[in-house]
């Protein structure tokens, strides 16, 4: 089975096979409430925002995310290095934190996730810097890395942390709304050593068989 990753715009993604799951969903148009999980990296308006999950979350649905945030949706708390099974759907929660600036505090334990769906393995990196715990993923199929800068990654950065993960895909995220432009994310596909799928808002791709 294969899946299929949706990016929504800036940090939000829709993955898709047996269950349907939904990343940081924020600024959603329609109300297609069919997300049987849904995914919140950490407490930030642009991450995090109720009214955007009770538009995907469907009935039965669950929704995961770090303690402050789980609270104010009323989801799961999960914190790094959690393990959880919703449905078909297996989410490892991994860190995700700023080295040498303020926005996303290694102690709040915001988060990452990978995501194994549909045969494949989805690192979504979350707001996050180059962090040494990149490097412990492994099997990775595609990884979903910010590279607009200022709060997380800059595309050159983005590029080595590909390396260190080892991905075989990436997919660059956190541009085109708030900060970041299209030009880092084609500056991080000339710079990465993997296949980097630059996508527009909205544009789909199939990962796996």
């Amino acid at each position: 089975m294969a899946v299929e990753l949706t990016w929504i715009s800036h940090a939000s993604f829709r993955l898709a096979a047996g269950s349907v799951v939904y990343v940081d969903p924020w600024k959603i148009d329609a109300r297609p409430r069919d997300g049987n999980v849904v995914f919140v990296s950490h407490a930030h308006h642009d991450h995090c925002s109720g009214a955007d999950v009770r538009k995907v979350l469907a009935g039965g649905g669950v929704i995961y995310a770090p303690p402050d945030a789980a609270e104010d949706l009323g989801g799961k708390p999960l914190r790094p290095r959690d393990a959880v099974e919703a449905g078909d759907v297996r989410i490892t929660a991994v860190p995700a934190y700023n080295i040498g600036k303020d926005y996303h505090p290694k102690d709040r334990h915001w988060l990452g996730a990978v995501f194994e769906t549909g045969g494949a393995r989805i690192y979504y990196a979350g707001d996050t810097d180059r962090i040494p715990e990149m490097a412990q993923l492994a099997a990775i199929d595609l990884a979903l890395l910010p590279v607009g800068g200022t709060y997380t990654m800059t595309a050159a950065e983005a590029a080595d942390a590909a390396a260190d993960i080892g991905c075989r895909a990436a997919v660059p995220y956190h541009f085109g709304d708030i900060v970041g432009t299209r030009a880092d994310a084609a500056a991080f596909a000339d710079a990465a050593g993997c296949t980097v799928h630059v996508l527009a808002a909205g544009e789909s791709l199939t990962v796996g068989a």
